[in-house]
């Protein structure tokens, strides 16, 4: 499955031994790890398709929306 145009903040730290974590706070257990940030950001473009098709198999309900209900 590949998702275009859809963007994602990627929370970025260096670890102790060098190499660079990354998270997606919008998507649970979505992290990786490289050791440049080039490939730390290859690496979670993969992990993001993978969270996204596991979300999507998991999901049950599908948001629809707001409603303001007066009585």
């Amino acid at each position: 499955m590949r998702i275009n145009n859809r963007e994602f903040y990627v929370f970025i730290e260096q670890d102790e031994d060098g190499l660079f974590i990354g998270e997606v706070p919008q998507l649970t257990a979505c992290y990786s790890q490289g050791e440049t940030i080039d490939e730390l950001i290859t690496n979670i473009k993969e992990v993001i398709e993978m969270c996204l098709e596991e979300e999507e198999e998991i999901q049950t309900s599908k948001f629809v929306g707001i409603q303001k209900v007066v009585i």
